[in-house]
């Protein structure tokens, strides 16, 4: 997976695609809109701690999480 922008389209992410559908129709489209984020919102977003999971894994692989954070890569 090649580095992303936080202001590139959610799809980057490579997150299943029905996540990311509920995701746009909370008009979530960008990887910014959800790295502001955290668990709860997107557990009102009604997904699962399975869709979240998996959304924190891909966020992470880029050196990002949920709730605005950054991390450094070595």
């Amino acid at each position: 997976m090649s580095r992303i922008c936080l202001s590139d389209n959610v799809n980057k992410l490579g997150i299943e695609k029905d996540v990311v559908r509920v995701l746009k129709k909370y008009n979530i489209l960008t990887i910014e809109n959800l790295w502001k984020l955290n668990r709860n919102d997107l557990k009102k977003m009604r997904l699962s701690a399975k869709d979240i999971k998996h959304i924190k894994i891909k966020m992470q692989l880029q050196s990002i999480d949920l709730n605005g954070k950054k991390y450094n890569k070595n």
